[in-house]
């Protein structure tokens, strides 16, 4: 089954709705902005897809994507939902981009695919970023928004992929570079990254990730 998604009623789904009809016998479509965290078109694919494996579990059941970007708000969720299908045995399968084909979690795929989903804020970071320009300007005169953060969302979203493939804190220090402050264009400190993923983990224990449509306790190794 495929799913389509544009976030204003100004775009279209033409483009992403001629990719997927070749390769779906059924296709979820909805207009609705990445801010929204219920998208009800994707809630029913999800949902119609995990009924289906659940009731025939030998049955291939794929949810197929014209790209990454259309599936999640940013790179956190998107890795979130990835989980939850590989847990129902459901799999993706991505129409364009670097990992075009049905996705392969295993091995390397999976730090390739926690490296994409990071990518795929690019749009929206690009808007933000219009955002922070305006505020450096008014820091620039004397007008202070509050402290920049050091290591962004991004970037501690690539950090927990990088820690949970047991790469050492230290060394994922040096591949992560500070975007914006007096900073701009250093490493964080190790300190700074132990306390953002300390943050994180103690935020993701009292709040819960945010899970996507219905997940069943089915567990199935993927393979591309």
């Amino acid at each position: 089954m495929g799913y389509a998604r544009c976030s204003t009623a100004q775009q279209e789904l033409a483009s992403q709705l001629a990719t997927l009809e070749p390769a779906c016998k059924r296709i979820f479509s909805e207009k609705i902005s990445t801010r929204i965290k219920t998208r009800p078109e994707l809630e029913k694919a999800l949902t119609l897809a995990y009924d289906i494996k659940e009731a025939a579990p030998d049955q291939e059941v794929i949810l197929t994507v014209h790209e990454l970007k259309r599936l999640a708000r940013n790179a956190a969720e998107l890795m979130t939902l990835s989980g939850q299908l590989q847990d129902a045995g459901v799999q993706l399968e991505l129409l364009t981009g670097p990992l075009t084909g049905i996705y392969d979690p295993n091995g390397m795929g999976a730090m390739f695919f926690a490296v994409l989903a990071v990518a795929a804020q690019l749009d929206r970071n690009y808007i933000r970023e219009k955002t922070l320009e305006g505020q450096r300007s008014a820091a620039a005169k004397g007008n202070h928004g509050g402290r920049p953060k050091v290591i962004d969302d991004d970037m501690l979203t690539f950090a927990v992929a990088l820690k949970n493939k047991g790469v050492p804190v230290p060394d994922i220090a040096k591949k992560l570079t500070i975007k914006t402050g007096k900073n701009a264009g250093r490493h964080p400190s190790v300190a700074s990254l132990y306390r953002a993923l300390a943050e994180a983990e103690e935020t993701a224990t009292s709040d819960g990730a945010h899970v996507i449509g219905p997940r069943r306790p089915v567990r199935a190794r993927l393979t591309g």
